[in-house]
């Protein structure tokens, strides 16, 4: 059984709350339980965290380095902003895929450009909180894709 890190962002710990015509109705917890299911069906763990400290999300990064098959980050407003949690992706070998539960893309001019675009092996934008699992399958099949090491 390989291990996940599902990693988030600033406010969203609000999700369900805030702002539902841009991020829908869906809580964290309840992308949580459903990542872990998905993950679960497909022979895989998930460490899931949020934090709205840019630092907390490093450190994770950093914890998976050591024991992670992927990471799906969703770094919300550090998106844009944050070349240290870029830095700390650049140390992780395996996959990273990055989720946006909204279309960046069509919202404000400084939403189109990602730090963590630079590193991730791919990005779901506008998809909803469906990315996340989108992105699970997606390190799942990387995953048992790649050689042993």
């Amino acid at each position: 059984m390989s291990l996940i890190f599902v990693l988030n962002g600033p406010n969203l710990n609000l999700l369900g709350k805030r702002q539902p015509h841009i991020y829908g109705t869906e809580t964290l917890a309840d992308i949580e339980r459903d990542c872990r299911a998905l993950a679960a069906e497909l022979g895989h763990e998930i460490r899931f965290h949020q934090s709205n400290r840019e630092y907390e999300i490093i450190d994770w990064i950093h914890e998976a380095r050591e024991a992670a098959a992927g990471i799906v980050i969703n770094p919300a407003a550090f998106t844009h902003t944050s070349v240290a949690i870029l830095d700390a992706l650049n140390t992780f070998e395996p996959p990273v895929i990055e989720v946006h539960i909204s279309n960046v893309h069509k919202r404000e001019a400084f939403r189109h450009h990602s730090y963590v675009s630079l590193r991730a092996d791919g990005v779901i934008a506008g998809l909803g909180t469906q990315g996340y699992q989108l992105a699970i399958r997606r390190i799942a099949v990387l995953h048992a894709a790649a050689p042993p090491a």
